[in-house]
């Protein structure tokens, strides 16, 4: 059919991060070959090589479905999180009776091959697209599974689903909730913690769970995208983050910020892909952030001298003096008081004035690379949470309403654009591609196949006929997708 595209919770006390004998006698393996990258047919973390979305794998399926090309099917507990694919084992994470779960199965079974869990110590703040168990883990050298959830923090196990360690994070104020994932480079597993106040990048040993470095991120707000690497051709190995307004390079050795972007939409969520010298990412915030519809936010002294009715010196929900944007204001009073002062006003005025838009960066540089590095940009459509995805010459997103947009990766200049025929739907899941086929799974589970080359050429349409969310993984020629209730892999 071608179809045109209209683990239990053992460890106990009050130190931060607590560890075994045996996370210390893995040291030495934890931290791999200085400056390398994991192999690059590893889906070792979220969105699997570098969080590219594509992987080198023949034979996977266009044609699957709860009868068709199962190879396996898995009752698994709920979550958001993604497949990880080590070796001959796929973690999971879920949440379930009140615990954060981490689950590994056998590949070629999808026997469950242990469960551990740690006890979840308190309730935050959770969007409805967002879940306790969102964050998909990463995974190293030695097969340690590093496992990030938002209300309890990092904690690690080794192979059987010992646990090795854990770190203690938060509590956060993330007014969608924490969702991004950690990855693992030089013996450190990176986590960016973006919340209203005090965000920052961390850095723990990956053996120990000791905190190495920790760098503030005091623009970042709102967001919670997933960190990729980028090993430049002369100096250290970098981890790029994407947050409020920036993207900023860090020198994963030492947490020092070398060079930054600015000019991004107030809120990122998607994780960036490159393709040589050139990034690309995209983030949408709100239909405010549009072109031609941005709200001209006054200056703070204009503001409180024109508002404040009761002499406080402070901006109530009452005081605020733009009805349009009044519903917003949860997300700019950062210390959530119920007021708002000047630095939040600030925010405001920046978020505000911020453009939605997909942008295509150089990379590299050192210090503020933003009037040099920007290559192109484009607004329309854009996605909120689903990732880009770059395929052979062609960069593809999809936004959360389903409208799908195919871009020549140099130029910007679009190719198609429009819904997929046959599986309009929401898409929260990122695109992923392999053999010669890009896979798009909607919030329904309808999963169309299409062909490359940006014109959306649909090979196939299959339904799972349950919610996902997750975003698959690829190996061997086979794809694994997670849907509310099921771990499936079909094969041929």
């Amino acid at each position: 059919m071608s179809t045109r595209w209209e683990r239990s919770d053992s460890m106990s006390g009050d130190a931060r991060t607590r560890r075994t004998l045996g996370a210390l006698l893995l040291a030495a393996v934890v931290a791999g070959p200085v400056g390398s990258l994991q192999a690059a047919d590893d889906w070792n973390r979220f969105r699997g090589p570098n969080g590219s979305g594509v992987i080198d794998a023949m034979g996977v399926p266009s044609t699957f479905g709860p009868e068709t090309n199962v190879v396996w099917e898995a009752r698994v507990p709920p979550g958001y999180s993604s497949p990880i694919i080590d070796g001959d084992r796929i973690l999971l994470t879920a949440f379930e009776d009140g615990q954060f779960v981490t689950l590994s199965l056998d590949r070629g079974s999808g026997r469950i091959l242990w469960r551990s869990a740690v006890e979840r110590p308190r309730e935050e703040n959770l969007d409805s697209r967002n879940h306790p168990a969102a964050p998909s883990v990463a995974i190293g050298p030695a097969g340690q599974v590093y496992a990030f959830f938002g209300e309890f923090g990092l904690v690690a196990y080794d192979r059987e689903g010992g646990e090795l360690w854990r770190h203690p994070l938060g509590p956060f104020n993330n007014v969608y909730g924490m969702g991004a994932s950690p990855i693992v480079a030089e013996g450190l597993v990176l986590l960016p913690c973006d919340q209203q106040q005090g965000s920052f990048l961390l850095a723990v040993d990956a053996a120990t769970g000791e905190e190495r470095w920790r760098a503030d991120r005091p623009e970042a707000k709102s967001g919670h995208s997933s960190p990729v690497l980028y090993d430049p051709p002369d100096g250290p190995l970098q981890v790029l983050v994407v947050g409020s307004f920036l993207l900023t390079a860090y020198d994963v050795a030492t947490g020092e910020k070398v060079w930054w972007v600015g000019g991004l939409p107030f809120e990122m969520k998607s994780t960036p892909v490159m393709d040589g010298d050139t990034l690309y990412v995209h983030g949408f915030a709100t239909p405010l952030n549009q072109p031609g519809r941005q709200v001209d936010v006054t200056p703070w002294s204009e503001t409180i001298a024109a508002h404040d009715d009761d002499g406080d010196g402070l901006i109530s929900p009452d005081e605020f003096p733009d009805e349009r944007t009044r519903g917003f204001f949860d997300f700019v009073d950062l210390d959530t008081d119920g007021f708002l002062e000047e630095a939040s006003w600030n925010y405001y005025r920046a978020a505000m004035a911020s453009l939605n838009g997909m942008v295509a960066i150089r990379l590299g540089g050192s210090g503020d690379m933003t009037d040099r590095s920007v290559v192109w940009r484009y607004h329309r459509s854009v996605p909120q949470l689903p990732s880009p995805l770059l395929y052979e010459g062609v960069l593809y997103m999809i936004n959360d309403g389903g409208i799908a947009t195919s871009f020549e990766p140099e130029t910007g200049e679009v190719i198609a654009r429009g819904r997929i025929r046959g599986a309009i739907d929401s898409y929260y899941a990122s695109p992923i591609a392999a053999d010669g086929k890009v896979f798009f799974v909607s919030e329904m589970g309808k999963v169309a196949v299409v062909a490359p080359g940006g014109g959306f050429d649909v090979l196939a349409l299959n339904d799972l006929r349950s919610p996902a969310y997750a975003t698959p993984a690829i190996a061997d020629g086979r794809i694994y997708i997670r849907t509310e209730e099921t771990l499936w892999a079909f094969g041929q």
